[in-house]
């Protein structure tokens, strides 16, 4: 890793550049101001999922969700508590695949909850089905 990573924001999608030593100090957006990694999972959409994907330099964790699935709400609080945990090693993101069918499609999501596991742009790791919070991380964990 070099010196410095990009991040983008999950607030404004700016992309910020961070010095690696200093991303455990609660880095803020050099645009909107507003932190870069809160603790919970980033919401993206059609509009916003391209820029996540290909800027951030560190792993992205995706939950493919929709409000109607009942698995999908039982594992929210999961995903939740895996973002405070894996943060800021990996930004975790939620994205409504009845809003943004066109991601959803792109990447053959066809039964939710689906998360996958990007790495410099690149799906490395798929899972279906809900996961407790200590086996999300454990499985984010094998696959770094």
């Amino acid at each position: 890793m070099s010196d410095a990573i990009h991040i983008v924001c999950p607030h404004c999608n700016a992309v910020n550049r961070i010095p690696t030593a200093r991303l455990g100090e609660g880095p803020k957006c050099g645009k909107c101001k507003k932190p870069l990694f809160t603790g919970h999972p980033a919401e993206l959409d059609d509009r916003n999922f391209q820029q996540h994907l290909n800027r951030n330099d560190i792993p992205m964790l995706v939950d493919f969700w929709a409000p109607w699935c009942g698995p999908c709400r039982m594992m929210a609080p999961a995903f939740e508590q895996a973002a405070a945990r894996l943060e800021p090693r990996v930004r975790l993101a939620k994205l409504n695949t009845e809003e943004a069918q066109a991601t959803a499609a792109q990447f053959g999501i066809r039964s939710i909850p689906t998360m996958i596991l990007f790495r410099g742009g690149r799906e490395i790791a798929r899972q279906a089905g809900a996961m407790g919070a200590e086996d999300i991380i454990r499985w984010v964990q094998a696959h770094l």
